[in-house]
């Protein structure tokens, strides 16, 4: 089934897998018996979905697996099918933050005023400093 990320963006069920495991932890029979733990896997590396600085944005992001798919786990529900959807919903996520591209960073000069309120500052806490020198003895 495809994952819509964006109303223009959608991932093709294709390039995504899942597979069922026994979740760990506490509940009881219930956690013995039932494959409830999601693991989904995006094939970063083969899907068309995507244009190249995007994956390696989210290659950046994301848990890898020695093929180059993006793994995201889910098993806090009892649900397999409400794990599965809050898999999908956390790979959507994550790869809608990996479609915003960063703000270059621009380079800027500190402005004359900042300068001199700097030094005025330094001036200050030197004379601040050098007045706490020692205190000469008088001899009587």
């Amino acid at each position: 089934m495809d994952l819509p990320i964006t109303p223009t963006r959608t991932l093709p069920g294709g390039d995504l897998s899942w597979s069922a495991a026994k979740a760990g932890g506490p509940g009881g029979q219930h956690v013995n018996k039932t494959n409830s733990k999601v693991d989904l896997r995006f094939d970063l590396e083969g899907t068309t979905a995507l244009i190249p600085p995007v994956k390696a944005r989210l290659r950046a992001m994301a848990n890898l697996d020695a093929d180059g798919r993006v793994i995201i786990v889910a098993a806090s529900s009892r649900s397999q099918q409400m794990n599965l959807e809050e898999a999908r919903r956390r790979l959507a996520e994550l790869v809608r933050k990996a479609l915003v591209r960063p703000k270059r960073r621009r380079a800027t000069k500190p402005s004359r005023g900042a300068k001199r309120r700097r030094l005025e500052d330094k001036r200050r806490t030197a004379t601040k400093k050098q007045s706490r020198g020692k205190v000469g003895r008088d001899d009587y």
